[in-house]
């Protein structure tokens, strides 16, 4: 298997059988690894990829790099993908691929605290690319890549080509702040307009990416820093 060739600025470090990019990257990074720093795992019913960050802005403001990969993500597979298959992110992460789950991003930092800079910030993906289970299609709301029309997506294409498209996003988001992200990510998201939990409706997010639920007259905030794993 071809191993994936990353842009500048980025580095791959492999890693096999059943070990998590999503901790090694975490364990690198407390080590100290440069950002830019990607580790992936190529399986042949699973990818999974995790990128170390290095923010130079404090958590909240940082935070923005789980729907800027996304973001990536989505304009990835879009380019390899069949024109048919509809990729849709949630904002907790969720990966959804014609309609049903297919995957997840996780997120988890040095700091919890939203006001501080953290050390080191840790995006990761995992994508199922063949169902496991013995009754592929029993459970219609999940789904992997292979299903869905995608098997000619390649797992070491996919992995360069969302490193790229992530650094284009990376570039914008640098130079022009949140908005061009935003805008992109809130066209992608499932669920706006609709029902959330017993008496809420999704309105969409605010311009750090926060979740805006209406409950009757009242509009909640869910910042995005819920989403960190340490926090």
């Amino acid at each position: 298997m071809n191993e994936p060739v990353f842009p500048p600025l980025l580095t791959g470090y492999p890693v096999q059988g059943g070990e998590d990019p999503f901790e090694r990257a975490q364990a690198m990074a407390a080590l100290g690894c440069d950002g830019g720093t990607v580790v992936y795992n190529i399986q042949a019913d699973r990818l999974r990829v995790a990128i170390v960050f290095a923010p130079e802005v404090v958590l909240r403001d940082a935070m923005a790099m789980v729907p800027l990969c996304a973001v990536g993500f989505q304009n990835a597979l879009g380019a390899l993908a069949p024109p048919e298959v509809a990729v849709h992110l949630g904002w907790d992460g969720l990966i959804c691929v014609n309609g049903a789950k297919c995957g997840m991003f996780r997120v988890a930092a040095s700091d919890a605290d939203p006001e501080a800079e953290p050390d080191w910030l840790i995006v990761g993906w995992d994508l199922a690319l063949l169902q496991t289970s013995q009754a592929p299609g029993e459970n219609p709301d999940v789904t992997a890549l292979y299903d869905e029309g995608c098997a000619d997506v390649s797992a070491t294409q996919l992995v360069e080509s969302w490193s790229r498209h992530m650094m284009t996003w990376l570039n914008r988001w640098q130079e022009d702040g949140n908005a061009p992200v935003h805008g992109e990510w809130i066209g992608l998201l499932r669920g706006v307009g609709e029902p959330f939990g017993e008496t809420g409706v999704f309105l969409g997010t605010d311009e750090r990416f926060g979740m805006l639920i209406r409950h009757g007259s009242d509009t909640q905030l869910r910042p995005l820093t819920e989403l960190l794993e340490n926090g």
